[in-house]
């Protein structure tokens, strides 16, 4: 099924994962999966790898994930490191799997790159790519946004041009960069709908499971930590299951705000991890915030 059509009925929770590079990584990722399963979600992304060998199991792991899970799925493509052939290629690959869903960036320096490069015989744009695929199949087509602004963008309004430009370009909803203040997404989906963007917004949450790793994100995506919930971890840094235990409740206080004030689902960032995801949405399935909402977004 193809996500627009999943995102009809609301909420939507699906959840992302990025292909293992180890044996005991694809071990976790099996496991995590077949306990995920049993929560019904709505579907699952699998993201592309940067310049690396786990980018070829994109195609593979999303097949599987819909054909040998039943669970529906999205393939992550980007523009890293790739010649515009084979691009399309793994576009007619993804066709063939049977797979409906993809979702197109431009896609991250490569470890170790200090800037964004574009092959020479490859794409610039994520907007490049949707056209692309576009022009080659009749996929559902997602993308990205930034409630805090592209760390490339030179502004928010040429970054909000751009993301009216993904739709324009063919992107059928938008998923956002991780973030966690609320307002920050509310305020851009107000100024996405007066920019004339009118494609669902999907909310990205990652839950805190690990400080320094996710002081690694956000400085790596430009997204920012709010001061009292910074300070709250740096009180429990020596304590992982603390904070386990405090990005747990407030992930779920933020899912359940979001709900409740429109949002048309969650979007949650795994990192190949079930526990602290299964928590969440369990909390959410019992209290159902959504039944709040006035107004969707």
């Amino acid at each position: 099924m193809r996500v627009g059509q999943i995102l009809e009925r609301r909420p939507v929770f699906s959840f992302e994962f990025f292909p293992p590079k180890t044996d005991e990584g694809q071990a976790t990722l099996e496991q995590t999966l077949a306990i995920l399963s049993d929560d019904r979600p709505d579907y699952v992304s699998m993201t592309y790898g940067a310049g690396g060998t786990t980018r070829n199991r994109t195609v593979e792991l999303t097949k599987w994930i819909k054909q040998d899970l039943g669970i529906e799925a999205m393939a992550h493509l980007s523009c890293v490191g790739e010649p515009k052939e084979r691009l399309e290629q793994i576009l007619d690959d993804i066709s063939s799997a049977g797979i409906e869903n993809v979702l197109a960036l431009r896609g991250d320096p490569p470890r170790g790159d200090a800037e964004w490069r574009p092959h020479p015989g490859g794409l610039r744009y994520s907007v490049e790519l949707i056209r692309l695929i576009r022009e080659r199949h009749d996929f559902c087509v997602g993308a990205a946004c930034f409630p805090e602004v592209h760390p490339d963008a030179p502004d928010r309004d040429s970054d909000l041009r751009y993301a009216r430009e993904k739709q324009e370009a063919g992107a059928d909803f938008l998923i956002t960069q991780l973030f966690f203040d609320n307002e920050l997404y509310f305020d851009f989906v107000e100024r996405a709908r007066g920019a004339g963007i009118t494609v669902p917004i999907i909310p990205g949450i990652m839950p805190i499971t690990n400080f320094g790793q996710i002081k690694r994100f956000t400085e790596m995506c430009g997204a920012s930590i709010p001061d009292e919930l910074e300070g709250e971890l740096n009180g429990r840094a020596d304590d992982r299951e603390a904070v386990v235990e405090l990005g747990v409740a407030y992930a779920t206080l933020q899912c359940s705000d979001l709900l409740a004030r429109g949002a048309p689902g969650i979007h949650f960032y795994t990192l190949n991890r079930s526990p602290a995801t299964r928590a969440i949405l369990a909390a959410l399935r019992a209290a159902h915030p959504w039944t709040r909402a006035a107004t969707p977004v």
